[in-house]
């Protein structure tokens, strides 16, 4: 292959595909707006030309970021990030217009350009993800502290009986939404630092390989975290999150099946003890198994009026739904937030639900894709494990409004009202865009190239400059890299092959 060929096949940064569809998603989440405004025959006053401006400049700013410091990252995750976040922002100004309480969606709009410009931040200074490896064990610290919070007398506060929140005076905040985010971190460096040791043989029992005892020390550690955030805290959706977390980056790191089996295990067992011993627990699943119940249905706290009412919506928004605008979602208690999927249910119905969930598939594919084409494992483990959060929380959600699995309580991504889970959210954007990032950039290869070395994750150090005779690789999968490494290291007849192997 010649040097030009090599350079027709280098990754290109795309980042023109990303601002098409990037105006295409901020048309999708605008006009969705605006047309609620025509259906509820609200007027169009100057403030939603200055939201709309808002809304648009941080996205754009947000791609002009990329272009400066990540130009390879994925040119499809920001789009759906932003469709979804303004498919989420029309929502609950819809709601806001039929509840007759205070607005919410001028504060939803604040968070967002918070998160964004937070998000931001976080691409310019970062740079590269692998220097989060160098805070394995100071995330672990700062993740027990976010958890901790919360339970510290006049600081944290208790909501719809989970203790999940803290207090700072002009706003409330959820640690365990940053929380995620700092052990996934923790998980990712400790499995990337330890495979080794957890992949010793132990003994085997058909065709399963199962762990020595003393490998199981991380996975009983994060069961009981699990356990503890729901007995302390009331807390079942991000015990459920946390230790799913854990456990699929475990099995991507080691590939065994007899994790995944020892840990639906200990489910298992932590959730019969959850149901006998956590009052808030066992209410959650009475309310699941006997949700028309009528006297369930009118308990004054902890009913199924929630769950049964958001059925209904769902019902009524048959096929092709009523409309945005048309419907009644705000029947439904906490409709801008836990049921937002109910809201959305009902007045785009069936087809207009299932296209967001594709938008929340597509959002997964491109996260596994940045962990998949990454080389380094850290990275692998921590795209994997972002990955995981988002589908997680999407399961959660949409399992507790359809009955498939008791309400949790966690905020849909990017969609429900809440600054905490929103931030958290564009934060994990932003680190996913620099996984990557650097699996899609090229790097440089010459005729004697290190793959596991400094730019064995496909980025290289920024004072490094190319050699004349090098040209653009893609990154790619750390097999190919090496049997590329191979194929370049086998001594070739030319002069600078002799000439290089004289003086060696």
């Amino acid at each position: 292959m010649t040097q030009v060929d090599q350079v027709d096949t280098a990754p290109r940064p795309r980042r023109g595909v990303e601002l098409v569809l990037l105006l295409l998603a901020l048309i999708i989440g605008v006009g969705a707006k605006f047309l609620v405004a025509v259906t509820m025959e609200e007027p169009i006053t100057p403030s939603y030309y200055v939201a709309t401006g808002v809304f648009a400049a941080v996205a754009l700013a947000f791609h002009v970021v990329l272009r400066l410091r990540a130009k390879y990252a994925d040119p499809f995750v920001l789009p759906i990030v932003v469709t979804l976040n303004g498919l989420g922002i029309a929502m609950i100004h819809r709601l806001d217009l039929s509840s007759g309480a205070a607005p919410v969606e001028p504060r939803q709009l604040l968070w967002t350009a918070v998160s964004a410009i937070a998000a931001m931040v976080l691409l310019w200074m970062l740079r590269d993800h692998r220097r989060l490896r160098q805070l394995t064990y100071i995330s672990l610290v700062v993740s027990l502290i976010l958890l901790v919070l919360p339970l510290i007398p006049g600081l944290g506060m208790s909501v719809n009986g989970a203790r999940i929140w803290v207090n700072l005076g002009f706003a409330s905040f959820q640690p365990a939404e940053i929380g995620k985010i700092t052990l996934a971190v923790f998980f990712a460096g400790f499995l990337a630092n330890s495979r080794d040791l957890i992949l010793l043989a132990g003994r085997r029992i058909g065709p399963m390989q199962l762990p020595r005892v003393r490998d199981l020390g991380p996975l009983f550690i994060a069961w009981i975290l699990a356990i503890g955030v729901l007995v302390v805290q009331n807390d079942l959706g991000n015990s459920i999150m946390f230790f799913g977390l854990f456990m699929a980056t475990l099995y991507v790191a080691t590939s065994r099946l007899s994790w995944i089996l020892i840990g639906l295990a200990l489910v298992a067992v932590g959730g019969v003890l959850a149901v006998v011993t956590v009052p808030h627990v066992g209410q959650r699943v009475d309310v699941w198994l006997h949700a028309f119940d009528p006297e369930i249905y009118n308990r004054e706290f902890g009913g199924s009026l929630q769950i049964v009412q958001g059925l209904f919506g769902l019902a009524n928004g048959g096929l092709a739904g009523t409309g945005l605008g048309g419907g009644m979602p705000n029947r439904v208690p906490l409709a801008n937030s836990d049921m937002i999927f109910a809201s959305f249910g009902e007045e785009l119905g069936m087809v207009g639900l299932g296209a967001i969930l594709m938008l929340y598939l597509l959002l997964f594919s491109r996260f596994m894709r940045a962990g998949l084409g990454t080389r380094d494992a850290f990275g692998k483990l921590l795209a994997v494990g972002f990955a995981m959060v988002l589908v997680l929380q999407v399961f959660v959600v949409l399992g507790g409004i359809t009955r498939v699995i008791p309400m949790t309580g966690l905020a849909t991504p990017f969609l429900a009202a809440g600054g905490s889970a929103l931030l958290a959210n564009w934060l994990i954007v932003a680190v996913v865009l620099l996984v990557s990032h650097a699996a899609r950039r090229p790097i440089v290869v010459g005729p004697m190239v290190n793959a596991t070395g400094e730019t064995a994750a496909g980025t290289e150090s920024p004072d490094r400059q190319a050699p004349a005779h090098a040209a653009p690789r893609p990154a790619a999968d750390a097999d190919d890299a090496d049997a590329e490494t191979r194929r370049r290291e086998t001594p070739r007849e030319t002069p600078t092959d002799d000439a290089a192997g004289g003086a060696r």
